[in-house]
């Protein structure tokens, strides 16, 4: 490629005349006011975004002591009159989404008056099943437009909702069903992946075997089929005359949960981060219109899956609070239909995309013939956000997909922040391919060496990457353990918010976002705990230890590499992968298989007894020759065997 320019800013003229922030001065103007008059600013915002049922009577107090932080307090509003209700009255036959399936038979148009219809008749239903404000509701869903209907829907009468990835295995969503205390599970009868069709309604019922609270399975499926007593079919509630066809919405109090969400932690088990209405609602509006430019006219297309924080806040709420038609897909880059992003977006006229690392890598190593085919001229902004973005990831997206002339918003974000915290802005920033640029509004960033507990002063110095103030969509609490929600996020840097990732500023100004500085694994762009997944291997009856940690991979980004110690001895490796692939399988899911077992006789500690993991890490990475300080280890020759053995593992 030679070498490229130091700054991308060719986009800067068109959009500095059209964007919603309009060049470098208004991005500081407002930046400034979002920190020094932080009522006034917030409270604007606020009133511009959303529609109240009562205002709020203070916009912010927080006691980091005591891990409390409230947005917007005493104010009153509804997510589903806000994400319809409010756009069906003004555009009835806007489309909402357009569901993009496995053939022309499952592609399918839904307006925003089609979609409201939906809610209110699932909301009846729920209410028929005495679900009411508060109580807790689990989601196994695919991505298909019914999956927004069932949030929108337990999100019209107060209740909860808990959307669980379709991957996970029927042993962790009962696990998950019995944490939320949840009595009505809403699944569909397949995933269709492609390469295998898997049965969700079986895994749905396998863990409603083990959660006798469960009374209820809506299944979204239109065979006639035999249903248990505990099933109701979807098509059969949206029938039914006798639920009313229009359910009023209730207006939650701003602190309300609106719902929780499961994500990998260090400590064991996932972690359900649970968000509320007011806070997260203006987050998640006005990070999505900012962020990507959105207009009304636009059709916005976030590729990532609706379970996650990635699909929640851009597909769901960002898009429907701003009035935006998106497209929903029911699986990734297929090497069979190289092509078949690039149709949808040509089909479609697509304006805006955000994919994730991963799935410009998988659709890159295709090649370019495949986009040649298609004309991508619709295209505007390019979006990616779920871990660092690679230059020559950057660049093959700029150059073959955005034909150099649309901006990519390499944005930085967590479950934790419901939204985005670090982003160039369209019509503000020149691009540096792999930054994430500038905070957004409100965001204050600070690096702090760990060595020191001092803020990083050099360029390119880097350290841990921690939030100054609470800002509207960060998560209030983890499901059943604020001491845990404190321990991990608050302690021990008092008034400063832990991301658990690294960071450092540029000569320029510019964040860089430099991986985890803990034991989550971003594998793919799914944030995996290391001690989840060797929670489980330990319990399988061979394994009598087991190590987790990241390693390069040349799709992901970042796999799975276990070193494992078997109880039962060297001669059962032969079968121990396949059995512990599918010991791990039924109990997480597959995103939690590793992509490497090596297995180990012993593996390093240190004279305490402690593993010595960043060995390890080194050794996944392939970084044998640069291990560091060894002098620690108290049993050397596990560290040679483990060395030699990588090098034909690998």
């Amino acid at each position: 490629m030679g070498n490229p320019p130091k700054w991308y800013d060719s986009h800067l003229p068109e959009f500095r005349e059209t964007a919603h922030i309009r060049g470098p001065e208004e991005y500081k103007e407002l930046y400034t006011r979002s920190l020094e008059d932080a009522d006034a600013f917030w409270s604007q915002n606020a009133r511009e975004y959303l529609t109240w049922a009562r205002e709020w009577d203070f916009v912010m107090q927080h006691d980091v002591r005591q891990g409390r932080v409230e947005w917007f307090g005493g104010g009153k509003l509804n997510a589903c009159f806000n994400c319809l209700d409010r756009h069906v009255a003004r555009h009835p036959h806007r489309i909402a989404y357009y569901r993009e399936g496995n053939g022309p038979s499952n592609s399918r148009i839904v307006t925003y008056s089609k979609l409201l219809q939906w809610v209110n008749k699932l909301s009846a239903f729920l209410k028929s099943r005495d679900i009411s404000r508060g109580q807790r509701v689990v989601i196994y869903m695919p991505n298909m437009p019914e999956l927004p209907a069932a949030m929108l829907a337990c999100a019209r009468i107060g209740a909860v909702h808990v959307v669980i990835h379709p991957g996970y295995s029927a042993h962790w969503l009962a696990e998950r069903i019995q944490e939320c205390e949840a009595r009505i599970l809403i699944t569909a009868n397949t995933l269709d992946e492609g390469e295998r069709i898997t049965s969700l309604r079986e895994k749905a019922l396998q863990a409603v075997q083990r959660c006798p609270e469960v009374e209820t399975v809506v299944v979204c499926d239109r065979d006639a089929r035999q249903r248990t007593d505990k099933e109701v079919g979807w098509h059969d509630i949206m029938s039914d005359p006798h639920l009313p066809a229009a359910v009023p919405s209730e207006p939650m109090s701003s602190e309300d949960p609106l719902f929780i969400m499961f994500t990998g932690g260090n400590t064991g088990k996932p972690k359900g981060l649970v968000h509320t209405h007011g806070g997260y609602l203006l987050w998640a509006a006005m990070t999505t219109r900012l962020i990507f430019d959105l207009r009304e006219d636009d059709l916005f297309w976030c590729t990532s899956d609706l379970a996650w924080i990635t699909g929640h806040t851009l597909s769901v709420y960002g898009a429907l609070i701003n009035g935006v038609s998106s497209v929903i897909c029911d699986r990734g880059p297929d090497s069979s239909v190289p092509d078949r992003y690039w149709k949808i977006i040509e089909r479609l006229r697509v304006t805006k995309l955000c994919t994730e690392p991963t799935t410009i890598r998988t659709l890159s190593s295709f090649g370019t013939e495949p986009l040649k085919k298609h004309d991508l001229s619709s295209l505007r902004i390019l979006g990616t956000s779920g871990e660092p973005l690679a230059p020559e990831l950057w660049h093959w997206l700029y150059d073959h997909v955005g034909g150099g002339r649309c901006p990519i918003i390499d944005a930085w974000w967590q479950a934790e922040s419901g939204g985005p915290m670090m982003a160039p802005l369209p019509g503000v920033h020149p691009l540096k391919p792999g930054s994430v640029v500038a905070p957004f509004l409100g965001v204050v960033p600070i690096i702090l060496d760990l060595n020191t507990g001092d803020e990083t002063k050099f360029p390119n110095q880097e350290g841990a990457f921690f939030i100054g103030r609470p800002w509207p969509g960060i998560a209030r609490t983890v499901l059943g353990d604020h001491a845990g929600y404190m321990e991990t996020y608050f302690a021990p840097f008092e008034n400063l918010f832990i991301t658990g990732d690294g960071a450092k500023v540029d000569e320029d100004g510019y964040y860089w976002m430099t991986g985890r500085i803990d034991d989550v694994i971003n594998a793919g762009g799914h944030r995996i705990g290391a001690w989840e997944i060797e929670n489980a291997l330990a319990a399988h009856p061979d394994v009598a230890e087991a190590v987790v940690v990241g390693f390069p991979h040349p799709r992901k980004g970042q796999g799975l590499y276990a070193f494992v110690t078997l109880s039962s001895g060297p001669e059962m490796r032969e079968r121990a992968q396949e059995s512990l692939s599918e010991w791990l399988d039924l109990r997480i899911g597959p995103l939690a298989v590793p992509d490497v077992f090596q297995w180990a006789e012993e593996l390093p500690k240190t004279r305490s007894g402690k593993i010595l993991r960043r060995l390890l890490q080194r050794i996944a990475a392939g970084q044998i020759g640069d291990l560091g300080d060894t002098t620690t280890v108290a049993n050397p020759a596990s560290l040679d065997k483990l060395i030699a053995d990588a090098r034909s593992t690998r």
